[in-house]
């Protein structure tokens, strides 16, 4: 069994601030070790199940040198492999090779969730909103819809009580969700304590993908739009000139349109950091 985890830091037992996540910051070397730890879970329970390969992809923007490089390496498991300082949403040599199926880990909610920790989208300064089609989602929508597009469903989802329902939205109930924390405000939560939020990961992922006839891959419907609404306003200019996407001016919205989901993707989402 072959086994994709997209890792975020946010959505981690202890994390409730920005200080805590952002490179450099006093705090920020105790939540590495912190991320680092769950993942760790998800890899024991990965094996538990069976996987014979697992790779782990940092998704933290954390700014300066540790810009999806956060990991602490010499803490990881010996059994994972990971991917650090790529392109956010572009790594895709597993998914292309063939894998079973993806975990979800320390993820936050969606922009504009009130009981999301963190919650943002993409960027806490410029997307409010996005949608593919019809779907409202975040970035766990993103990750998911990158894996459906090469057939992979998430089987579990990690991070706050909010994120875990969000997923619920467009993933259904299939997969397996794991909150480890309660969102009271954007910066607070009640939490689970990290070793008791671990064990839960790691059995978590174990279940999931010991009944992974119990997910599918999220597959959005073709042709796809893609709609991006901003704020501010004009942070509208990032996406002048760009082959495939309408602007509405009226609503700050960018909508791109083409054939499949990877393809409406590309047009809003260039290769780069």
């Amino acid at each position: 069994m072959r086994v994709l985890i997209m890792a975020d830091m946010e959505g981690v037992s202890g994390i409730v601030t920005w200080e805590q996540v952002s490179g450099g910051d006093p705090m920020y070397d105790e939540c590495r070790k912190l991320y680092t730890e769950e993942i760790n879970a998800a890899v024991r329970g990965a094996k538990a199940a069976g996987a014979t390969e697992i790779v782990a992809v940092d998704c933290h923007g954390a700014g300066k040198g540790w810009q999806f490089n956060s990991f602490v390496p010499e803490m990881l498991h010996p059994d994972c492999e990971w991917v650090a300082h790529h392109p956010w949403s572009r790594y895709t040599e597993m998914l292309e090779e063939g894998c079973d199926a993806c975990l979800l880990v320390g993820m936050h909610a969606r922009s504009n969730t009130p009981d999301g920790v963190l919650c943002h989208t993409i960027s806490t300064v410029k997307w409010r909103n996005l949608w593919f089609n019809d779907d409202l989602v975040g970035e766990s929508g993103i990750n998911a819809a990158l894996c459906g597009y090469y057939g992979v469903p998430i089987a579990m989802v990690t991070g706050d009580q909010a994120v875990v329902r969000e997923c619920r939205e467009f993933l259904g109930d299939g997969f397996t969700g794991v909150a480890v924390k309660k969102g009271l405000s954007r910066y607070s939560a009640r939490q689970i304590a990290p070793v008791r939020a671990r064990q839960m990961i790691e059995d978590g992922a174990k279940e999931a993908l010991q009944n992974l006839n119990k997910v599918k891959p999220y597959v959005l419907s073709k042709p796809t739009t893609i709609t991006v609404e901003v704020d501010p306003a004009d942070k509208m200019r990032d996406f002048i000139g760009r082959h495939g996407v309408e602007l509405d001016w009226t609503n700050f919205k960018a909508i791109s349109r083409a054939e499949d989901w990877f393809a409406a993707w590309n047009q809003v989402w260039p290769w780069s950091f």
